[in-house]
Formats: structure tokens, sequence, C-alpha cells
């Protein structure tokens, strides 16, 4: 009789919650017992922390890292008739943010880690260029040195998209601390993620963080009293509970997904793989929000790896200016080759925490015994 072979997921999240169980647990029935769910001491307390972690002088809390995208441009004044450089190699979410506000994407490809390539993108800016859109995807920060004196030179805003780079730098400073503004998401997968969602920006600007205070709830700083057309974008007490517990681990989460890392970088051994590159710069951390490979016979090493028992996903199959959401911008195949072989042959290979030893091994010699 064959047994069925123990699937070793993308992602485990179930993993992740057992590693503080209690705590998670002991904090939920705290909230509930509380009597008080939306904007609460949870959600002030959480900003402040987030805030601090991130080196950062205010935090405001929302309901996902699409609404914080959306929000931050909306409190930056860019809407109709202006332009946003964003890199081509992104998810969706981060052209949406410029988009639902009127303004157009204009795309750069990325460079070899995966981030915006910072040397071309003052090819890119004309008269209605009014800022740059950095993704720090992955996990593995953008080069933002050059990206910042470039929107120094012109005059630019900057917004750094930081769903995927909880606690990643750049140097001596945290990503999302570069910019006019940080967003993050604290979707469940994501390094620091919740119980549902959730997301935040980050800003040094007292001023685009009342605004934004202000539209998450319903364009109102006093009950009943609403400035402008405002949204529902507000982190509940809940969420932000949790997220508080998994913030005073998070470091040591993030030590555990370099040490996996580390290992795939250094153990993985097959010509057909194109691993991951980190950057190496002083301070510079990569903190491995996917481990992303890429293989001409992408399909084929999914397949190899599927018959073992080894789950992957691929972020991201079909490129922003390739969806059918923006065939309106009038981009064919071929506008973007280095995104698109991007999206043709990544592939991310299972990382998360609670992952065991035994787990990395199989990855690993699955990986190195893939036949191109």
């Amino acid at each position: 009789m064959m047994t069925e072979k123990k699937q070793i997921m993308s992602n485990d999240l179930g993993r992740g919650f057992n590693l503080h169980k209690k705590e998670y647990e002991e904090k939920a029935i705290e909230i509930l017992r509380s009597g008080w769910y939306v904007l609460g001491k949870e959600v002030e307390a959480f900003e402040q922390e987030w805030a601090a972690h991130c080196g950062s002088r205010y935090c405001v809390a929302l309901n996902s890292g699409l609404d914080a995208l959306i929000l931050a441009f909306r409190a930056l004044g860019i809407g109709e008739g202006d332009e946003v450089i964003v890199q081509g190699n992104t998810y969706i979410a981060s052209v949406m943010g410029i988009t639902i506000n009127g303004a157009s994407p204009i795309f750069v490809e990325p460079d070899e880690h995966y981030s915006i390539d910072a040397d071309k993108i003052e090819e890119k800016i004309t008269k209605r260029t009014k800022a740059i859109l950095v993704v720090h995807l992955y996990g593995i920060p953008a080069r933002m040195d050059k990206v910042t004196a470039i929107c120094q030179k012109y005059g630019l805003r900057l917004v750094e998209d930081c769903a995927q780079s909880h606690g990643t730098t750049y140097g001596t400073k945290m990503t999302g601390t570069f910019g006019d503004i940080g967003c993050f998401s604290f979707y469940p997968s994501k390094n620091l993620g919740a119980f549902g969602d959730g997301g935040a920006i980050i800003t040094e600007n007292g001023k685009v963080a009342s605004d934004i205070r202000m539209f998450r709830n319903y364009g109102s700083k006093k009950r009943y009293q609403n400035e402008v057309i405002g949204v529902n974008s507000r982190l509940d007490e809940m969420q932000a509970g949790l997220l508080r517990v998994k913030l005073k681990h998070l470091e040591k989460l993030t030590q555990e997904r370099e040490r996996i890392a580390e290992r795939y970088l250094n153990e993985i051994h097959n010509d057909a793989i194109i691993l991951p590159m980190p950057r190496t710069g002083p301070g510079d951390r990569t903190v491995w929000h996917q481990f992303v490979i890429r293989c001409k016979k992408r399909k084929a090493l999914i397949d190899h790896l599927m018959t073992r028992g080894i789950g992957t996903l691929i972020h991201y199959p079909i490129p922003p200016h390739l969806s059918e959401a923006y065939s309106y911008l009038g981009h064919c195949k071929g506008f973007l080759p280095i995104t698109e072989d991007y999206a043709d042959t990544v592939c991310s290979i299972p990382i998360f925490n609670g992952m065991t030893e035994t787990e990395q091994s199989k990855v690993i010699d699955a990986i190195n015994i893939f036949e191109k």
C-alpha cells in the first residue's frame, strides 16, 4: 500500500502561529474581553512600536498594504495627469496604488537584485513625473542612495513599497525611512504578518500622518465632522494586538529565515538554477520574504518538486503591464524584456518560520538532482 508523501508547503502559516501560540491566544482573549475593537489602545500602541522599530516618527495603521499605497499618493497630492515611475516586476497592488489616484505608471526594468534599476530611472523622467515608487521586492533592498539622489535632483516625491521588507536595511537605515512615505502590508504571509488583512504607513511628516489618519476614518478627525471624502481603512484592535505579539519576536523570526536562506545559497548547486543575489554592502540586510530562484525550464522544475512533495509558488507570473487590468496602457509583450523574462522564470521555494532542517535538506537535494 502506497503512503502519501508529506507535503512541504511553500509557506506553512500554522507553524508560525504555533511558535508563540500561548501569547497569541492570551492577547486575543484580552482584546475580546476589553469590549473595544476599533481604533483603541492596541492600535495606538502598535503604531508607536512599529514607528520606533523602523526608526520613524509617525506610523498610521490601516486596513491593508494596498490602502497604504493609495492613501500615500493621495496625501502627497499625486493624481490625474501625474506620472509615477515604478519597476515593472512587482505585484499589481503597487501599480494600483498609483492608478486608483488617477496617475499614470511609468515602468522601469529591474536590476539583478529584483529591484528597480536605478541607472534606468532618469531616462524616464518627464515634466509630468511627480514621484518614484520603489518596491523592495522579496525582502531585498533597492539601491536607495542612487534613488534618493535622483529624487533630490529632480524634486520628486519618494514612496517605498515595503510590503515584503519588514526589517530590511540598506546601509544604516530601514526600508520605508528613505522617502516621504513607507507603505507596509501585514497580510498573514508577510514576515510581520497579522491573522487577517492589515497595513500601515510610516513617515517623518506630521501633516502627512494627520491627513492619512483623517482619510482612513471617513475623512473625519472628529466624529461626524467629515472634512474630506475619506475611506474606511482602520486596522482593528485584534490585528494590532496580535501584531504587537509577533513584533516582539520579529528579530528572531528574521534570523531564522536568514539561516534557511544561507543554507540554500551555500548548498544548492545546479547549473539550471539562478539563485537570488542579496545586496552585500555595509549594513545591507535581506529579510527573505521569499527565496526566489530562476529556471528556464520552470514548469519541469515545479513538476519535479511536486512529485517529491515540495510546494512552490510563482511571484509573479503576469507582470502588471501585461495584465488585463492595464491593457488600456497599450503595452505589448516585449515592452519590458527583463521583467517579462523574470515573470517566465521565477519560482519561490519553501521558506517559512518553523521549517525543519530535514525539510530544508529535502528541498536542497531535490533541486540539486533536477536535470535541466
